[in-house]
């Protein structure tokens, strides 16, 4: 995929400024998305447990969007992290790795404002393998959003993906 194309599949969800976070952020793809879509008076905290992704991201970062503010963390997102209140947190093909997903999800929500959203980005399917172990499909994905607590989830794009069929984006309120 391309940037626009990480773009197209978030940008309905994304207020104009806030507070996000890109939880499993990897190399940026996402979080460089997320800047696109945000006012330069907005913050992101870009968290990933792989520091050299990091770097990889913030040269991306200082280079296409110099004037954003970007916090870069190293951390594991299935475990509790020290992040202040957010309007946003963006979630794109990580969830795929976590087997067990209502506590993480259940916890990632503590992190929103009462108003704030969650955007999900996954494979839409139900069939794992190697590169991507646990998917989930949009319906797996809004029903997952319920139990955790989130009050709503609305589709909000989709996108073919010769890796597995589709690609689902996906907005919950908290």
């Amino acid at each position: 995929m391309y940037h626009q194309d990480h773009v197209n599949l978030i940008k309905k969800g994304i207020l104009a400024s806030g507070i996000w976070a890109d939880l499993g952020s990897g190399r940026g793809a996402f979080t460089l998305a997320l800047a696109d879509c945000l006012g330069t008076d907005s913050h992101i905290y870009s968290v990933d447990i792989d520091r050299r992704d990091l770097k990889h991201q913030e040269t991306k970062m200082n280079a296409e969007f110099p004037n954003h503010q970007v916090t870069y963390r190293v951390g594991d997102f299935t475990h509790q992290l020290e992040l202040p209140p957010l309007d946003g947190i963006i979630m794109a093909n990580s969830l795929h790795f976590v087997r067990e997903k209502l506590p993480v999800v259940t916890m990632i929500r503590e992190y929103l404002k009462p108003d704030g959203r969650l955007i999900m980005v996954e494979y839409d399917t139900a069939q794992g393998n190697t590169a991507v172990p646990y998917p989930m499909t949009f319906t797996m994905w809004s029903s997952l959003a319920t139990e955790a607590g989130f009050s709503k989830t609305d589709l909000l794009a989709t996108r073919s993906s010769r890796f597995l069929g589709s690609f689902f984006s996906a907005l919950s309120f908290a």
